[in-house]
């Protein structure tokens, strides 16, 4: 643990985030030394980075918890309608950092540690990342949750509180190796048990006839323990809270073991059960619905009686939220509440459900949407699939497009503070709250100290990054080069592939006329392949072995890099976006159903290159086409190409580049210990190339000559970076939830400020 910043380092809290008030740095230094020692039990002799860490978290949490109480006091006063998000996933990253900013004491807390001999960043390091969900999806529900907040919405989030969330990746040899996340492992400082709301849970069991009614009988009954966390707005008091369910077996052992003197059996038989929520990932939806449901009934603040017991102004007060196909069981569950245990007539409790619950698709992939076997449903939940026929019967759709967003407190103000204040000297400081003031910024695309600001601070982001890449890789990279960046799932339909075989074309470029210019790149590709898809860990393999020989020659030099950032995760993500200054979002036009990962890159200054596709179709509306480096078949083309009868060895004959590189690959030149390695990545593009890579190939890499020739010239990438910036307020996760709120919740978000407890006075319009 160093002692002591560098004055450069302290300088960044004279900023956007204000300076820190002497008797706050105070209050935290006081607070802090009294968590190290009454929470923690150590003393500074014996303490280590980690106890410091849990100390400042603890810290911070104090700062939340009057808010959070007095928040649901007043949403008990006010009795609104309140938004549960239900969700698989919470991709929610680290915590400490993005509170201290939302509750404004980020630079009281920079002093603070500073004046005890500390440094904040290492302390922010040691947070594990809270990975409960495999990718943008869960960073959604995140972001979301941070805007509900941040609008004053009375909202839930429920979800699982899974004990192992999405794997720790590590490359070894080049391949992708999968290790446990063991995220509460050292606990948790941001969550609170609260097992006086543990809840049943019915499994498998028979449905009968009883009395003309259906009744579940014969069920296996687990608990469900919900762990609470706050979320706080932006600059207004308000704190939600995200509840995840963690299971629990029932308090008596399985009789039959115990009573034979089989105790090890007994103990099993309950861990097997508490398995549910092990692993990404089973369904919460029952514990969710019975958690809510006794929400709207006991509508007085801290009283465990039902107030409500007609459901008819159900659906005025609840709104439900199902965050993709996961969570839909959702439906027939209410479905079962409402009827079989409240006794609501079908016709009516069909109403209340169609008028509370909606539902988001964020995919048009087939193989991405949840499907179950009907012999599994009617195995575990029969009572359930009796439903889901009878609503099967009844069907009735609706359907709306909200366009994604992200908040802008994570992906601008928190993780490129720099960029933050070159901004907020420009406009001011309502943007955080109001994305799309960034409009505001247009006319100063013109003006060259405004240019030469924003360039000066993506140089430093990306030397920092470099020397993060350096000691984490051993690989040096150069900062003047470009910055090429992919960093998603790794699948078949994004086109890594597409991105590693252009890095093949200019190294062959570079070995074919050594002496010719060429415009430096750092490429840098990141993400997770499933544990089960081959075909993505092989092309992991293959990156690194690509990057494994471009690195390490010479007469290459530091020209062309390829890094394969590995176990990509929310905090690191918050390290290469404001360091990019080329995002790729390369999908086939038409698989992508929206996407934010190139918002963010958007927002902090990256230029895109991508097809017709997602987001991108968006971005390229609010930019101009002029901002945006576009290339490949439109959907429609698409289409035309494989009802035609769709070739790939056509192209693959008729382009020398493309036909280099694949063969390169197929002849082990990149794996000469292995030769064959690669042969089932070209014999798979060849013969089965469903993604249509070979027939988008040579108008991506002309498309990546057009963006090497602009980044020639610094000035005019700068013009273009400051227009991306200025066109990306749309892409607020703000602007999304008002949507949600106003056309499918219907509520309106609250202007009202909460007052912050350590002062007196009642809320105010803000």
């Amino acid at each position: 643990m160093t002692s002591k910043q560098s004055d450069s380092d302290k300088r960044k809290q004279i900023s956007i985030r204000g300076i820190a008030p002497v008797e706050n740095v105070a209050t935290i230094k006081k607070s802090f030394n009294r968590h190290l020692h009454y929470t923690l039990v150590k003393d500074r002799n014996v303490a280590t980075p980690r106890d410091y860490y849990f100390s400042l978290a603890f810290t911070v949490r104090d700062h939340l918890v009057s808010r959070w109480i007095r928040t649901q006091q007043y949403y008990y006063e006010i009795d609104p309608k309140r938004v549960y998000y239900l969700s698989l996933e919470f991709y929610m990253g680290r915590t400490l950092s993005n509170t201290m900013v939302n509750l404004g004491i980020q630079s009281s807390c920079d002093e603070a540690m500073y004046q005890l001999g500390l440094d904040i960043e290492e302390l922010e390091e040691i947070e594990q990342d809270a990975g409960l969900g495999n990718g943008g999806l869960g960073r959604l529900a995140a972001c979301f949750l941070d805007s509900m907040a941040t609008l004053g919405l009375a909202a839930y989030g429920y979800g699982i509180r899974y004990d192992y969330g999405i794997f720790t990746q590590k490359i070894e040899n080049g391949w992708q190796v999968e290790e446990p996340d063991d995220w509460l492992r050292y606990g948790n400082p941001w969550e609170k048990a609260r097992p006086e709301y543990c809840l049943p849970v019915n499994f498998f069991g028979r449905v009968q006839h009883v009395n003309g009614k259906e009744k579940w009988v014969d069920t296996q009954v687990l608990f469900a323990m919900p762990y609470d966390t706050p979320v706080p707005g932006y600059g207004n008091n308000t704190v939600n809270t995200l509840r995840l369910w963690s299971c629990k077996a029932p308090n008596q052992f399985n009789l039959h073991f115990f009573n034979n003197g089989e105790y090890i059996n007994a103990v099993c038989d309950r861990n097997t059960a508490e398995n549910i929520s092990r692993v990404l990932y089973p369904n919460d939806n029952v514990t969710s619905l019975q958690d809510l449901i006794r929400r709207f009934k006991s509508s007085t603040f801290g009283q465990a009686n039902p107030v409500r017991t007609s459901f008819d102004t159900f659906a005025d007060k609840v709104a439900i939220q199902l965050n993709d196909t996961h969570p839909s069981l959702a439906i027939p569950e209410l479905m079962r509440i409402l009827v079989d245990i409240e006794n609501v007539p079908w016709d009516k409790a069909w109403d209340i459900v169609t008028r509370t619950c909606a539902y988001t698709n964020h995919t048009v992939l087939p193989e991405a949407l949840e499907r179950w076997p009907v012999s599994l449903l009617q195995h575990v939940l029969p009572r359930h699939l009796a439903i889901i026929y009878e609503i099967n019967s009844r069907f009735l759709k609706k359907f709306q497009n909200k366009t994604n967003g992200i908040t802008p407190r994570r992906w601008l103000l928190l993780c490129n503070p720099g960029l933050a204040d070159v901004i907020a000297e420009k406009i001011g400081e309502t943007w955080v709250v109001s994305l799309s003031e960034l409009r505001k910024l247009t006319p100063a695309s013109k003006e060259e100290t405004f240019l030469r600001n924003i360039m000066k601070v993506k140089q430093e982001n990306k030397m920092k990054l470099a020397q993060y890449i350096q000691e984490k890789y051993r690989v040096k990279v150069n900062p003047a080069s470009m910055f090429d960046m992919q960093v998603k799932r790794i699948h078949e339909y994004k086109r890594q592939l597409m991105n590693c075989l252009h890095v093949i074309v200019l190294y062959n470029r570079i070995k074919k006329n050594p002496q010719a210019p060429f415009v430096p790149r750092t490429v840098m590709i990141g993400g997770k392949a499933a544990p089960g898809y081959h075909t993505a860990k092989m092309i992991i393999k293959l990156i690194n072995n690509v990057g494994r020989t471009i690195n390490n020659d010479p007469i290459v030099g530091d020209r062309l890099k390829l890094v394969f950032l590995e176990n990509y995760r929310v905090s690191l993500a918050e390290k290469i976006i404001p360091a990019a200054d080329l995002s790729e979002q390369i999908s086939l036009a038409g698989t992508e159903a929206s996407g934010t990962g190139n918002m963010k890159f958007m927002l902090n200054g990256a230029l895109t290159i991508g097809t017709l596709d997602g987001a991108n179709v968006e971005m390229m509306e609010e930019m101009g086409r002029e901002n945006i480096f576009i290339f490949g078949m439109t959907v429609e083309q698409v289409e035309e190409l494989f009802r035609k009868g769709y070739n790939p060895r056509q192209y693959y004959e008729n382009d020398e580049e493309l036909k280099q590189a694949l063969d390169q690959i197929n002849s082990g030149y990149f794996s000469p210990d292995q030769p064959g390695l690669f042969c089932e990545v070209y014999n798979g593009l060849l013969n089965n190339d469903r993604f249509a890579l070979c027939a988008d190939f040579r108008s991506y890499v002309d498309c990546q000559t057009q963006v090497s020739d602009l980044y020639k010239d610094q000035m005019k990438w700068a013009v273009k970076s400051a227009l991306n910036i200025a066109a990306s307020g749309k892409f607020s996760s703000d602007r999304t939830i008002n949507e949600y709120a106003k056309e499918i919740w219907g509520i309106e978000p609250s202007a009202v400020k909460l007052p912050n407890p350590a002062d007196k006075g009642s809320a105010k319009e803000d």
